[in-house]
C-alpha cells in the first residue's frame, strides 16, 4: 500500500487560519456546524470557533433558532467579542442584518425585486412584517388595491412586496404589497385583452364621456374606447350629443394595439344599412321575378285549337 507523503497543500487551510487576523466589528462569512435551543457552533475557517446565542439572530419576534437554522447553513454575522474567556469568538447575525440588510434593501428597491413577507401585527395605519431581519412596515393604503379598513386582517400572510422607502439613519423601511398586485392585474389585463379579436361584436355600458370619445365597459374588467369619429355616421362635435353615461351600446372591436380596444358604434351602422341595401335589392328582384312569372303563366294556360 502506497504510504501517503504529506504536502503542503494538505495544511493550506490550517495555514489560511494561522495567518487570518478577526477582529471586533468584522463581518464574516461562517457555516452552521451545530444549533440548540441557547445558541448556534459556527465554524469561522479559524483556529477559534464561532457562537451566536439565539437572541443575537434576528429581530424578528417569531423566528426560531431550532426552525429557521441547519447545520451546513451560510450565514454572514457580526464579530462582537473575539474571546468569550472560553475561547469562542461571540457573533451577531442581528448586528450584521443592521449593516448588511439596509444596503441589501436599497439594492432591492433599485431593482424592484419582489421580496415575500410574512405580516406579524397589525399597527396604526398599518401592519408590521420583517426584511433581512429588519422591521418594516406596510401602510394600509399599500396592503391592497381596495380600501383597506381593518389592517389586522392580514396578520399571519404572505405578502409579495417591494420596497418603497429604505432609510437606515432613520431605520425607515417601508413597503409596498399594491404596488406588486397592480402589475399582476396589468398582466392579467393584458391577457385578457389579447385574447380578443377584432371584427367581434361587442355589448357593453357607457362608463364616461369626454370631449374625444366615449369609454365603454364590455365586460371582464375591461373598457374600451368609442373614438367620437366613431360613434355614429353623422358629424357630431361631442359624444354627449347621441350617448349617455349608463347606455347600453353595441360595438364592433376594431384593434387592440398597445393593449388598448379601439370600439366602433358606426360599424355596426354601416353594416346595417348595407344589410338593408342588399334587402332593397333582394326585394326589387324578387318583385320582377313575380311579375314575369306571371306573364308566363298566363301565357302558359292559353289553350291554342
Amino acid at each position: 500500500m502506497e504510504e501517503h507523503m504529506e504536502t503542503m497543500e494538505d495544511y493550506k487551510a490550517e495555514l489560511e487560519a494561522s495567518f487570518r487576523r478577526i477582529s471586533e466589528g468584522d463581518i464574516v462569512t461562517a457555516t452552521v456546524i451545530a444549533v440548540s435551543e441557547e445558541e448556534a457552533t459556527l465554524d469561522l475557517k479559524y483556529y477559534a470557533p464561532g457562537i451566536i446565542k439565539a437572541t443575537d439572530l434576528s429581530d424578528d419576534p417569531d423566528y426560531s433558532i431550532l426552525q429557521n437554522l441547519h447545520p451546513g447553513d451560510e450565514i454572514q454575522a457580526t464579530v462582537i467579542c473575539t474571546d468569550d474567556g472560553d475561547g469562542n469568538i461571540v457573533l451577531s447575525k442581528k448586528e450584521a442584518n443592521r449593516m448588511l440588510g439596509w444596503e441589501k434593501l436599497k439594492t432591492a428597491m433599485e431593482q424592484e425585486t419582489i421580496l415575500t413577507v410574512s405580516v406579524k401585527e397589525a399597527v396604526n395605519a398599518g401592519v408590521v412584517t420583517y426584511a433581512e431581519g429588519l422591521r418594516a412596515f406596510i401602510p394600509a393604503s399599500q396592503l391592497s388595491l381596495d380600501y383597506v379598513e381593518d389592517p389586522s386582517v392580514f396578520i399571519g400572510k404572505d405578502l409579495e412586496v417591494r420596497v418603497i422607502t429604505v432609510d437606515a439613519q432613520k431605520e425607515k423601511l417601508v413597503l409596498s404589497a399594491k404596488s406588486v398586485l397592480k402589475e399582476r392585474a396589468e398582466e392579467e389585463r393584458n391577457h385578457r385583452i389579447s385574447m380578443l379579436v377584432p371584427g367581434t361584436v361587442v355589448e357593453g355600458t357607457v362608463e364616461s364621456l369626454t370631449n374625444y370619445g366615449a369609454f365603454v365597459n364590455i365586460g371582464n374588467g375591461l373598457t374600451g374606447l368609442v373614438h367620437v369619429s366613431q360613434i355614429c355616421e353623422r358629424r357630431i362635435r361631442k359624444p354627449s350629443e347621441v350617448l349617455k353615461v349608463g347606455q347600453n351600446v353595441r360595438a364592433k372591436i376594431l384593434n387592440t394595439n398597445d393593449n388598448r380596444i379601439a370600439l366602433s358604434i358606426r360599424a355596426l351602422e354601416e353594416i346595417t344599412e348595407s344589410d338593408a341595401d342588399e334587402s332593397a335589392q333582394a326585394a326589387e328582384y324578387h318583385s320582377n321575378e313575380s311579375a314575369s312569372t306571371s306573364l308566363g303563366d298566363l301565357i302558359a294556360k292559353l289553350h291554342l285549337k
